[in-house]
């Protein structure tokens, strides 16, 4: 294999997809969201795919999911259902991928495999969609076979929009099934894949959850109002950050970030904490969209906003907030492709939200760069997965867009640590340009407001 993060040459990808056929996958746990958008994708370039789920009535309901997101008769044409009973066994004798997307809890995922072990072809493929557990201690202590088979494919939800996606060898996965479940996932599935390495969250989750989580702290002494509107769509993201954790539950959020807080011990350690508040308020079933609500919920259509301090809501339209004006004014020079002049106003905007908002970019550039050779082999990797699996701007991008000399002003103003790449480019001794790739249309990252 030849280029940098993982990338396959035309010649490479042919070779590969070659080796071997898919006639059939197997998705287990194709009841929650992310199995049946994995299964729903996989039907649209595999001739059967097996729904499977701890009974035949919640595999159906996966199934009839699946059909609803992707509006397409192809999932139902090639699709059956199951249960983890006699169904699995006799659906693994015919799986050339076996594909896990239960929760995300090491043990539970350990008891499904000890099942496909038992009865899994030899030469079967097996995969797990975790957002972040290590793929190596998800196969320890299973057969060579197993563990040279088995690997991290980390599908963005939902899977049939985000094509963004993260493979993660293991350290006894074979090279050569790694180089075909790339082919076959760019090629048959139209992803953008990107190789990780087997560390706490990979790449995507590691660099965004950070960003994820500090909105979460700055909620606690700000509000969520105020927070969203200071790290939003003019700082080069399709979502705010609050309405993101809301959406993919704060259950995922906390098993993402407990992960790599108990796990990566790096310079923004602090940041990573999950706020007490958030756990206090998912004893009280608090999980985000999926309960009705998480830092934002509606009543009818009012808008209502969480105070975390004594958790109750109140209406958005009702929160006073700051002068923002120089949010307009960014947006403004975005939404006629003026990003540089945007940017140039954010750095120089006065008052504190916008110090605060500074700080959270630079911590988000400031990071992504310090994990480059960590997570992926260079920034590249981490700017395509940030791009094609979040829709944020790449850290590169927003480089490349305020100058390097005026992110690494921005990055020590913040008090973090300058990436020694940013220090070297901004003296001019280093590349100008971090992000070259001409078919990314950069300007779809900066969201007018």
């Amino acid at each position: 294999m030849s280029g940098k993060d993982g990338t396959m040459s035309g010649a490479e990808l042919r070779k590969a997809l070659g080796s071997r056929s898919i006639d059939h996958v197997v998705v287990l746990g194709a009841n929650g969201t992310m199995g049946y958008g994995s299964a729903a994708l996989f039907t649209q370039a595999v001739p059967r795919v097996t729904f499977l789920a701890r009974s035949r009535e919640k595999a159906e309901a996966g199934l009839q999911d699946a059909i609803k997101q992707v509006r397409s008769p192809t999932v139902a044409s090639r699709a059956d259902v199951g249960d983890y009973g006699e169904d699995l066994e006799k659906a693994l004798k015919t799986a050339d991928i076996v594909f896990e997307a239960l929760t995300e809890d090491l043990e539970i995922k350990r008891e499904i495999f000890d099942k496909v072990e038992k009865s899994r072809r030899e030469d079967s493929i097996v995969a797990t969609v975790t957002s972040g557990l290590s793929i190596n201690q998800l196969c320890e202590g299973r057969s060579d076979s197993f563990r040279k088979h088995f690997m991290g494919l980390h599908f963005f939800n939902p899977p049939n929009v985000i094509v963004g996606t993260e493979l993660i060898a293991g350290d006894d996965t074979d090279p050569e099934l790694v180089d075909f479940v790339e082919a076959f996932s760019r090629v048959r599935l139209g992803r953008e894949i990107v190789r990780t390495s087997d560390s706490p969250a990979f790449a995507g989750n590691r660099v965004g959850f950070k960003v994820l989580n500090e909105a979460a702290q700055l909620a606690e002494q700000l509000g969520p109002v105020l927070v969203d509107r200071l790290v939003g769509p003019y700082t080069g993201r399709a979502l705010t950050p609050l309405a993101t954790i809301d959406l993919v539950g704060w259950d995922i959020h906390r098993a993402i970030v407990d992960n790599v807080h108990q796990n990566a011990a790096d310079e923004a350690h602090a940041t990573l904490k999950m706020p007490d508040y958030m756990a206090n308020m998912m004893e009280a079933g608090v999980l985000g969209n999926k309960t009705g609500g998480g830092f934002f919920k509606r009543d009818g259509k009012t808008r209502l906003a969480l105070d975390p301090a004594s958790g109750d809501y109140a209406p958005e339209a009702d929160i006073k907030l700051p002068d923002l004006s120089y949010i307009d004014d960014v947006a403004k020079m975005h939404s006629v492709g003026r990003y540089a002049e945007g940017m140039a106003l954010f750095l120089a905007a006065e008052g504190d939200e916008a110090a605060i908002a500074r700080k959270v970019i630079a911590g988000y550039i400031s990071y992504a760069f310090h994990r480059a050779g960590e997570v992926t082999e260079t920034i590249t990797g981490i700017d395509m997965i940030m791009g094609a699996g979040f829709n944020w701007a790449p850290p590169s991008v927003l480089v490349d867009t305020m100058g390097a000399g005026s992110a690494v002003t921005m990055i020590e103003q913040a008090g973090l640590e300058v990436p020694a790449v940013l220090a070297e480019a901004a003296s001019g001794g280093g590349k100008q340009r971090f992000f070259d790739h001409p078919q990314v249309n950069v300007g779809k990252y900066f969201v007018a407001s």
